[in-house]
């Protein structure tokens, strides 16, 4: 089976500031299609400014993998984080 390669590829990005807290924190999460033909959910967090950390959940399905993206962004807007400049789009 070849996969299909003209999936298309989404990221959300996500900031959480309170300089009362010395809080500065981004979280991004993607959805990529992969070479096998699975769906990766990637997220990437820490503190704005330095590396933080990352992790890929692979899934059988586009379906299973934008399930899992739409729990993980509605939990973090949930704690605080607002979408960050850089993803709205500019015209």
């Amino acid at each position: 089976m070849i996969p299909d390669m003209n999936r298309m590829s989404f990221q959300l990005h996500f900031q959480r500031i309170d300089a009362s807290r010395n809080m500065a924190r981004y979280y991004m999460l993607a959805i990529q299609p992969t070479l096998f033909g699975e769906t990766a959910v990637v997220r990437n967090w820490g503190r704005i400014g330095r590396r933080g950390g990352e992790r890929t959940d692979m899934f059988g399905t586009e379906q299973e993998a934008v399930a899992h993206f739409l729990d993980l962004a509605r939990r973090k807007h949930r704690k605080g984080y607002r979408p960050s400049e850089a993803a709205i789009p500019s015209n």
